[in-house]
This record gives C-alpha cells, structure tokens and sequence, in this order.
C-alpha cells in the first residue's frame, strides 16, 4: 500500500486481548482464552480496513511474541504498518476480558511501563501523516505528556493540510489514574483533570464521537444534551456523535437542539447481546466508512450502528468486525431484529472474507496415509516408528523443491507424522491435516470424543481435511450418514475458525462419468456444506471440470478452490489430468501422495536405499509434477 493512498491514520493504544472461553464465569474461574489484536486505535484500523478503506496505525509495540503478532495480523488485514515502531525495552501491552453475564465485562489492563505508552513525537513522521485524508486520535493517549505531544503533533500536521482530525474520547478512568489500576471495567469517573485536558483538544476536532458517558467527562456537564451544547460553544464547526448502545447514536452537525432525539439517527438493530466490549470501535469503523467517503450523516449512522450490532453479538473485538461483504448481505436484510449468531450465510460470509491471503497454486506432497504405510512396515517387517522416520523425509523432499517459496505445501497426520509436522511449519510449507478414519465408510473419525476438543490443539493455519467416499448412487441410508459426519466437522470447524478441505472420491464405489462429481457437490452444497477448499480426483474430460466449476460458482463464490489428487495414478495419467484441468478457474493446484513417495517408501523400509537418496528421488518426482502444473497452467 502506497503512503498516498491513505484514507485514515489512527493513533494511540495497540495490545494483545486474551478473552476468556468460558461465557457465564467470573474471570477467576476461567481456564482458557482465545488471543486478538486489541487496543481502540487498533480495532479501528482493522475495522476500517474490513470495510474498504486505507487504514493505518500509528503505536508502538513490543519487540517480542506479541508484538510479531500484531504487525503481522496488522499485515493480515490490509493496514499499512510503516507507523508501528518495534520498541526493545517495553513489552507489548496485554489486556485480559471476560463475559460475566449480559452486563458485566471483567477487564484487567497490562500496562505497566508497556510499548503503546511509550508512543512519543519522534515517532510522528509528518510525511506519513501529510499522506492521509484523516488521523483519528484517542482520549487515552492525552494521559501521559509524552503521548499527548505525539497527537498533538499528528493533529497540527493534518490541519496544516486542510485534513480531518477525528476524536474518540475513549474514557478508561482506571488509564488516566482516577480509578484503581484493577478496575478496567470502570467507565465513568468525574474527574476534572480529565475534563479540562479534553476541553483543550476538542476545538482542533472536526468529528468528536463518544458515549453519553464520555460526552459528560469531555464538557465536565452529566447533563447530556447540555454536555453536547457545552461542547458546541467549544468546537463550532465539529460533528458530534453521541453514542447510546441499545439505542444507537444521535448525532449533530449544526445546532444543538432541546431535545436529544432530535440529532441526526441512522437505522438501528435489535440483536442479541453477548460482548460489549469493542463494539465502541466497530461503530466508529461502520460511522467513518461512511463519512470519510461523504455520505449522508444518517447513513453512517446506519452503518456504525449494523457495525455496533455485529461487534456485540459475536465473542471478541477486531476479529468479530464484519467486512463490507457482511455489512451489504446484513443491510439488504432490511432486518432490525436479526440473530446475528444464527445466520449461517453471515458466519459463513464472515470466515470466507476474513480469511488470510492464500497465494496459489497450491503444490502439495501428500503423506498423510496411515492404512498404507501400515501394510508397507508389515510387508517389511520394520518398527512402527519408521513411518515417523520416512515422514519426515517427505517434509525434506517437499521443503527441497519450494525453496520457500509460497504455495508449496504437504498432507500430513498426526498419529504418525508429529515430528514431520513441526518440521513443515518450520520450513514455511502450506499444511493440510486428516481427521478421518482411513478407509471408512461411512465416515468416521480418527481417535477418540469431540472433533472440536482435538482440534483445538492443532495450530489454527493447518487446513483440516476430511475424506469420504461419496457417490450419487449411494443408497439415501448411507448418504444421510455421511452428510452428517461431514456437518459435524464443518460445524467444528465453523466453531473453531478453521479451514475445512473436504475430499471426494467417487470412482472407487461406482462409475465416473463427467456429471458425476459435480452431482456429489450439489447434494453437499444443499446439505449447507461450504468447505475453504475441495480437493477431487482427476475427472476423463474438461466438461467435468467445467459443471464442478459452475456448480461451486454458484454455490459458493468465496470458495479457495480444488486441488487434484493422485489416486497412485502414474506419472502420465496426473500430468494428462493437469492438463485437462489446469485452467479451470476453481481449480487451484494438486496433491499428489504415492505416485511420489510410494517406490521410494518401499525401497527405504527394505534397506535398499539411505534417507538423502529417498530424499532425491521424492524431490525430483515431486519437480516433475510441479513443472508438468506450471506449464499446463500457462
């Protein structure tokens, strides 16, 4: 992203959010959490971002664990990064939240002596800034005289270039000293420090949005619509946004009426309430993707409050905002009392459109065979812990030929490959992992209870992948069973925020013709299943590609795309099969197992060839197949 390009620059608070799992508890009783990027500057920038214009952030975090996470989600979601500075003394701020009940959010803040707090002048770059339409600048940052010169300096610059300088109040009595460094829920506390620090920044501000709360801390009035006339008489040309949760937002662009209801509203949304912790900040995203683009005033009400409404209805903070594909689906809903959390095309709309980038093709090795490698070991007569041994001698081979480049990637299992799993993440490679049963059918599952409580221990960017052997001719008893089996995956991966790869194979229970696989995908497209990715057999003709590529075209359009697999096919069978389906458009890449590895395995466990040598025949296997891809693909 080019620094001219830049529609807003926040500035201020950046940390890392644990929430707490477990809904309905005290935060002393909870046991696990789940991480994001938070801090209200922040969660504006990737709240923007999400809806289509060009964020940056502008904070300072730790050289650390956490700090790498959040440039690189920064990264993720398309926020310019050049304004994060990388501090070597200072931690990464932390922030830990709860879910209590309908009402109470228990909050601990991180912050003693942490890298957003540190932010000072030097680190407002005044071309940086010049580069942008708007900065929005936070209330908390005004508490410290090193970070208030930081803002300071932002908001001199944009108003030297005819700019727009937005204020979020932000009020966290307990980050300006006026509440026990324990009490982060704490949301109002009278204090006139604060009150005359805000009353000297508002006239430099051409939007100053807030709750009624921070309205009152702003003017030092608990009077709300004179708190609003106060702030007039202070800031003549500002918009002013109040918001009220539940009841939305008024807002005000001109004159202050009598009556509070008479601002400007914009549609509001009845939802279900269950975290209202960051939704402040998803309505500021929804309000300035409407205002920076000029629109009417109750438009971007109506899209701060949609915003407002997402953010309470789901878990977290930032990752919870919706895109702009789920603001427009939600809007044209024309819906004011929507069950968010039970949409099953928004949460689908929401993992398909937040999902990181993939660069493709994908060019997979395939060693995620347990039945087969079994039978090699007793056929051999070797230990068991040498199909640990040559998976990781597969990792070798695939992380030989990508030479780190991207879309190069293996299948590989947990019951035996362990070792060679750690070895793919470290060599960068693109990593898909089986759930199933090997052989089953009907499907079933690998290893004992939840699918969920198994995969909550696998990294989050492994790629599940389910096989099932499905035919249209399958009797409806037999179906049934299946699509179930495969909802249960899906839901768990849904659940959890993992891509699901489901695997067809029809060939091998019926006859393969050009409609046979796409008729599969239908009855699994109705069933509600929308996999991230499928991955199919070679089809006989291009017009078997094609009705597979119309019928998830239709079905789901955000799908990742197919890859091919091998079927321990011959080298020439998989190299026709790419030719006849590399330019497809849904079709995105292979993965290819024993046609690679099948020989070398059987040579290695009768002792007739050493590790490097079943390394070089793999790796120049799995070359041939890649150049055979990239030439049928051109």
């Amino acid at each position: 992203m080019l620094n001219d390009e830049l529609d807003v620059i926040t500035i201020g608070r950046s940390s890392v959010d644990l929430y707490a799992q477990q809904i309905g508890c005290r935060l002393e009783d909870a046991s696990s959490f789940n991480k994001a990027v938070g801090g209200c500057p922040a969660n504006i920038a990737i709240g923007t971002a999400r809806l289509g214009l060009k964020s940056a952030i502008i904070t300072r975090v730790g050289k650390d664990h956490f700090g790498n996470f959040i440039i690189e989600q920064m990264k993720r979601e398309g926020v310019n990064i050049n304004g994060i500075v990388q501090d070597p003394e200072r931690l990464t701020a932390l922030a830990i939240l709860g879910i209590r009940d309908s009402e109470q959010f228990p909050l601990l803040f991180y912050r003693t002596d942490c890298a957003d707090s540190a932010l000072n002048a030097t680190d407002i770059d005044p071309n940086f800034i010049k580069s942008a339409k708007a900065i929005v600048v936070t209330g908390t940052h005004f508490s410290r005289p090193h970070s208030e010169k930081a803002q300071r300096n932002a908001m001199k610059l944009m108003r030297e270039k005819n700019g727009k300088v937005i204020i979020d109040l932000d009020y966290r009595p307990n980050l300006w000293g006026v509440a026990s460094i324990g009490d982060g829920e704490a949301r109002y506390v009278k204090a006139k420090q604060v009150t005359e620090k805000l009353l000297s920044i508002l006239p430099e501000c051409d939007l100053i949005v807030g709750t009624e709360e921070e309205i009152h801390i702003a003017s030092g009035l608990e009077n709300t619509i004179q708190a609003i006339k106060h702030i007039r008489k202070i800031a003549p040309n500002a918009t002013i946004v109040c918001k009220r949760g539940p009841m939305g937002c008024v807002v005000f662009d001109s004159e202050i009426p009598d009556c509070l209801d008479q601002g400007i509203k914009g549609t509001g949304f009845k939802v279900t309430v269950c975290n209202t912790l960051g939704a402040g900040d998803a309505f500021m995203s929804g309000f300035l993707s409407g205002w920076l683009r000029d629109e009417p005033i109750s438009k971007c009400c109506t899209y701060a409050n949609a915003c407002g409404a997402f953010a309470v209805s789901r878990l977290l903070c930032s990752p919870e905002y919706p895109t702009s594909e789920e603001l427009r689906y939600f809007l044209a809903l024309n819906d004011h009392n929507h069950a968010i959390q039970k949409d099953e095309k928004l949460t689908h709309l929401h993992q398909a459109t937040t999902r990181p980038h993939q660069p493709t093709p994908i060019m997979a090795l395939a060693c995620d065979h347990r039945m087969q490698l079994e039978d090699m070991i007793k056929e051999y007569g070797v230990s068991v812990d040498k199909i640990s041994q040559f998976k990781v001698l597969t990792v070798k081979a695939a992380a030989r030929v990508a030479e780190n480049r991207p879309g190069f990637g293996v299948f590989m299992d947990g019951k035996f490959g362990q070792d060679a799993l750690f070895l793919a993440s470290h060599k960068n490679l693109w990593i898909s992992r089986p759930i199933e049963l090997p052989g089953s059918r009907p499907l079933d599952f690998d290893g004992q209870g939840s699918l969920g409580a198994q995969m909550v221990s696998w990294p989050a960017q492994h790629v599940i992948k389910c096989l099932c052997f499905f035919h249209p001719d399958d009797s409806e008893e037999l179906k049934s069973k299946q699509i179930r089996e495969l909802s249960r995956a899906y839901d768990a991966c849904q659940r959890l925020q993992r891509e699901l790869l489901i695997e067809i194979i029809c060939g091998k229970n019926g006859l393969l013709t050009s409609t046979t696989v796409a008729t599969v995908l239908q009855e699994l497209y109705n069933a509600g299943l929308k996999p991230a990715w499928w991955k199919l057999e070679p089809q006989a003709d291009q017009d078997a590609w094609q009705q597979i590529n119309t019928v998830i075209e239709k079905n789901d359009p955000l799908c990742r795309g197919v890859v091919i697999l091998g079927l321990d096919s011959s080298m020439q069978t998989i190299i026709d099969a790419f030719t006849t389906s590399a330019k497809i458009p849904y079709v995105k890449g292979f993965a290819v197992g024993r046609t690679i590895f099948g020989e070398p395995a059987r040579q290695w466990f009768s002792g007739k060839i050493n590790d490097e040598e079943a390394i070089e025949k793999m790796g120049n296997t799995f070359q041939i197949l890649v150049n055979a891809w990239l030439k049928a693909a051109s």
